[in-house]
């Protein structure tokens, strides 16, 4: 569980670099709780601030005095506290019954802290900003607020919990080719082609489209001038999505040969008599994204969950606890967009956390159209990013008593103050305030430029923060202020035009509708693979790359029944596999990029590896060995495999270099031999059809 409320601000923090020499720029600290009482809010503040502030004082003296703080420990009575500093603000992660471990903690702290970067963008980087977004004054719209990330962090445990794509943190596709390739070009030319030539769009042009089936893509089209969406944003936005509108689990699944006769059979892959399944199974079925091993740990998070988490609280905290699970959320409004801040990427460079507005259009249950699209005044944005990092830059400078450095810098540093000059002075004819940054602007100028001032001296080190701290207050009034979480901005795609694409896309799949939710249940089946790999139990094949995967069907609920069946063989093999991807993971961390071990009667193989455009293996390099403290590996959070793929390249310079991993689970009786030799032929089979492009 999760503690925070958003009220304890750590003064004093220090920098943090990233592993192979990447930094962690413009990342601040914040402690958040999920957990209050809906009616008395402020004094269940004080309850949790008052349990929590030893650990508190005691993280920020050991701060002050050494530079470094501890991250977990566990008392006696076998609680464990998870603490990570991001900047000035601290995350704490407590378990109380023992169902998650520290690792479980720490990718909770960093999904909560994506999923709040998503929600308030470049706000994040001013501890003292982000903190009046996270505790609002109004008592209804703090409880809101709260109860939103509670329930965002509680549909991530689930998803990570049930869905092979959240553990392994990649998406996941329909393998439907025909129906796939025509909702891509219904997508284009008709939907987004329709609306971005509307008068009705306020000036918002879609960007992004893409169906989602449960947490399938069934079809992603991305317009000719928009950047790439990368994974760990689509995984986010799949969160919110199913946090909006919740996929029914217990839905009964139909067999495999209804699904046959749901629609006209197409051409597949490989000519098995299941069109769902073998097609499919080789597709590049992979576009969804996940984690999972610590979604297990989730389940006293959740309703009607057994051991309560906080076991040392008095019975006022665990009635308040009790309360908010209680609470009910009042339905979204689909026609009122979400402000999502997302990566872009342009010629001129890496953006992060540009504003987007995102509109989730129901179909039908369990099947959902999204679109983002750029807002108007999205341009200035990218100019406070720019601005931000120009001053960070310096401010690094000054801080490591590099001022000749900066000072030599002249060139670049009179062309900042050309560009903020001009900066300012459009926005004053706008009605956004600018009197503060105005005022913070000309004392720096007057301090760095003119000949009586310090000019650039550790002296401007404060004066880099307060200009920081008011171009986030720029960017807070442009694109904070007027939304409210999950709410809609004042100018948006009038809800008849919302209406008129929703009804579209309903006319399109109408006739699939029934045959798309029993897919996503069985999108491929290990029947396809049985003949030419006997003995292979399971596989997941990802493409970290594209940041896609494709694995067959692991649907364990009381009405659903598998290959496995749907007893205690279904459910100990689905263990095994979660399990596995928790090993990998801890032998990659450790510089591994092969794992296999024996367990019992089964054998389980894991395999990293990159590859040219062509198909080619690369040469096996060493990989980073990364630290205890460092952050958990994925690409939801903390895109590990960007960095991988990054530090990687160096070596290969002028060349693609792609990233695949594959993890099989086999029956024991099989050979070592053959079992290597199943690995090799499965990858090259599943590497072939991933080629086609569809994201």
């Amino acid at each position: 569980m999760l503690a925070g409320s958003c009220s304890t601000i750590i003064p004093h923090g220090h920098s943090r670099a990233e592993n192979w020499g990447y930094e962690e720029r413009f990342q601040w600290r914040i402690w958040l709780s999920v957990s209050f009482h809906p009616s008395q809010p402020p004094a269940f503040e004080d309850s949790i601030n008052t349990l929590f502030a030893p650990i508190i004082i005691s993280c920020s003296t050991m701060v002050d005095r050494l530079g470094d703080s501890y991250t977990s420990f566990t008392t006696e009575n076998n609680h464990t506290y998870v603490l990570h500093q991001f900047e000035e603000c601290l995350y704490i992660a407590v378990n109380g019954d023992r169902e998650e471990d520290e690792e479980d903690l720490k990718r909770k702290i960093y999904v909560m802290k994506k999923m709040i970067e998503v929600l308030f963008g470049m706000v994040t980087l001013s501890s003292t900003l982000i903190r009046k977004e996270l505790r609002p004054q109004d008592t209804e719209q703090r409880t809101n607020l709260w109860k939103y990330l509670q329930s965002l962090l509680e549909t991530y445990s689930r998803l990570r919990e049930q869905d092979q794509s959240f553990l392994v943190e990649a998406v996941e596709r329909l393998i439907h080719p025909t129906l796939c390739e025509q909702c891509i070009e219904f997508l284009e030319r008709r939907l987004v082609q329709q609306i971005n030539s509307s008068v009705e769009r306020a000036g918002e042009e879609v960007l992004h489209a893409f169906i989602l089936v449960h947490t399938k893509l069934l079809a992603f089209y991305s317009s000719r001038n928009a950047s790439t969406l990368t994974s760990s944003d689509l995984l986010a936005l799949i969160v919110m999505v199913q946090n909006m509108y919740p996929s029914n689990i217990d839905l009964e699944d139909t067999a495999p040969e209804d699904v046959e006769n749901t629609s006209a059979p197409d051409i597949f892959y490989t000519p098995e008599p299941s069109p769902t399944n073998r097609d499919s199974g080789t597709d590049r079925d992979s576009v969804n994204s996940g984690r999972h091993e610590e979604s297990r740990h989730e389940e006293s998070y959740h309703v009607g969950s057994g051991t309560p988490v906080f076991q040392f609280l008095d019975p006022d905290i665990q009635m308040a606890e009790d309360s908010l699970r209680s609470l009910e959320a009042p339905p979204p409004d689909p026609s009122n967009p979400s402000r999502v801040f997302l990566e872009v990427t342009l010629k001129e460079g890496c953006y992060p956390m540009m504003p987007h507005s995102m509109y989730c259009l129901p179909l039908w249950p369990g099947i959902t159209l999204v679109l983002l699209t750029k807002i108007p005044n999205s341009n200035l944005a990218m100019s406070v990013y720019v601005f931000l990092e120009a001053f960070a830059k310096l401010e690094k400078r000054l801080s490591e008593g590099l001022e000749g450095s900066a000072a030599r810098g002249q060139t670049s540093i009179q062309d900042l103050r050309n560009k903020l000059d001009k900066f300012i002075r459009a926005l004053g004819t706008s009605d956004i305030q600018t009197s503060q940054l105005q005022s913070v602007w000309t004392e720096f100028k007057s301090r760095a430029f003119t000949r009586g001032g310090p000019g650039f001296s550790r002296d401007l080190v404060p004066w880099c923060r307060t200009m920081k701290s008011q171009l986030c207050g720029v960017y807070r009034q442009c694109f904070i202020t007027e939304n409210t979480v999950g709410g809609g901005s004042p100018q948006h795609l009038s809800p008849s035009l919302q209406d008129r694409a929703l009804t579209m896309v309903q006319e399109k799949l109408m006739d699939w509708k029934d045959f798309l939710l029993v897919k996503s249940k069985r999108n491929i089946t290990m029947v396809s693979y049985l003949e030419e790999f006997p003995g292979l139990i399971h596989f997941i094949y990802v493409d970290r790359t594209a940041g896609q995967m494709i694995a067959p069907s692991l649907n364990i609920t009381d009405r659903a029944t598998s290959e496995l069946g749907k007893g205690p063989l279904a459910h100990f093999i689905k263990g095994k596999v979660w399990g596995l991807v928790n090993t990998s993971r801890i032998y990659l961390q450790k510089g591994y990029s092969t794992v296999t071990l024996r367990d019992g009667d089964y054998f389980f193989c894991y395999f990293l590896w990159f590859e040219n455009e062509t198909g080619y293996k690369l040469e096996v390099k060493d990989l980073p060995i990364l630290p205890n403290d460092s952050a958990p590996i994925g690409m939801l959070a903390w895109d590990y495999y960007r960095k991988l793929l990054r530090y990687y390249s160096k070596s290969h310079q002028g060349e693609v270099v792609k990233c695949y991993e594959l993890l099989t689970v086999h029956l024991g009786v099989i050979p070592t031999e053959y079992i290597l030799q199943h690995c090799s032929q499965l990858a090259r089979k599943l590497w072939e059809p991933s080629r086609i492009p569809l994201l």
